[in-house]
């Protein structure tokens, strides 16, 4: 069953929205840019797949770690990565660039009003007869706020979610997931349209090494340089050491679905311990079970490379 106060959207039309994209997709990135490395690799790749995507909007998210001294700050901090990684590809849009949530929401009920939110609610009610892909690379606290604050969202978007644990793990923590629980459990329970790639298992596997990177795009230009450079900066040991991607894969999905194996799922309830359980009344969502790591990175460095 969905949340109460979200309209019931028909299980033939959910599915529907869950077939793996086609064509040209409308779409939107909410990012917590500055959290680590990841997110400003996702940022390029979907600016540079205009083939695939038509970008409409990009929304910072909050997030908290030794990155920030609390989501407000993660925010901020992230909104202004947006920026930079735009200045490095020479990308200068207005009303393209919205700050999001300053705060996690404190219960299942109470939005946190931003300008993102809006901006979502806007573009996604516009949307009359293809849904807006919603992009989510962070904690959720913008999209479930929008969904908050206008329930019918439910029937406009579609989100592309990375984070958590595969459903049959022993846990669903993980960063995005657990820095807000209840945004996340707004994802699972709203029956918005969902898919939601976990970390374990798959986008794990998105790792890189940094001759690797040096060698397809250090030098290549600014930006290549760029992703580079921070990526390098992210450790004091780079013997032996590989870093994950994660988040270029909810942007790999609208580019082509088939480097992610995925299937329908019944949504699950999400725990005050951050563990799934399994309830198969619930409404349908799609979830990944594997992807393909070298396909992505060939793609990546062809774009970043050539941009």
């Amino acid at each position: 069953m969905a949340h109460s106060q979200f309209p019931v959207l028909p299980e033939a039309l959910r599915v529907a929205r869950l077939a793996p994209p086609r064509g040209l997709v409308q779409c939107v990135l909410d990012t917590d840019t500055y959290n680590e490395v990841d997110d400003q690799f996702a940022l390029a790749y979907a600016l540079l797949s205009p083939q695939s995507m038509n970008l409409q909007a990009v929304y910072a998210a909050p997030f908290h770690n030794s990155r920030s001294t609390g989501p407000e700050d993660g925010m901020v901090k992230s909104y202004e990565e947006i920026k930079r990684v735009m200045d490095k590809m020479g990308i200068a849009r207005d009303n393209f660039v919205f700050e999001g949530s300053r705060s996690w929401l404190i219960d299942s009920n109470e939005p946190v009003d931003s300008p993102a939110a809006r901006d979502l609610i806007n573009k996604a009610m516009a949307c009359e007869n293809e849904p807006l892909y919603v992009m989510t690379i962070g904690a959720p606290t913008n999209i479930a706020s929008a969904l908050l604050l206008e329930p019918e969202l439910v029937r406009h978007i579609v989100v592309v979610w990375l984070a958590g644990q595969p459903h049959d793990w022993r846990t669903a923590r993980e960063f995005n997931l657990q820095q807000d629980l209840f945004a996340s459990r707004i994802l699972f329970d709203s029956g918005v349209p969902l898919m939601q790639i976990p970390c374990t298992n798959v986008a794990e596997h998105l790792s890189v090494t940094i001759p690797e990177l040096d060698a397809f795009l250090g030098g290549k230009n600014a930006l290549g340089q760029y992703l580079c450079d921070i990526v390098r900066g992210y450790t004091k040991d780079p013997f032996g050491w590989s870093k994950v991607i994660w988040d270029i894969s909810a942007v790999a999905w609208l580019i082509n679905p088939q480097w992610l194996d995925s299937t329908l799922v019944h949504s699950p309830v999400l725990s005050n311990q951050f563990t799934y359980n399994q309830d198969f009344t619930r409404h349908l969502m799609r979830v990944a079970l594997h992807l393909n790591r070298d396909a992505i990175f060939r793609d990546l460095y062809q774009k970043i490379g050539g941009c």
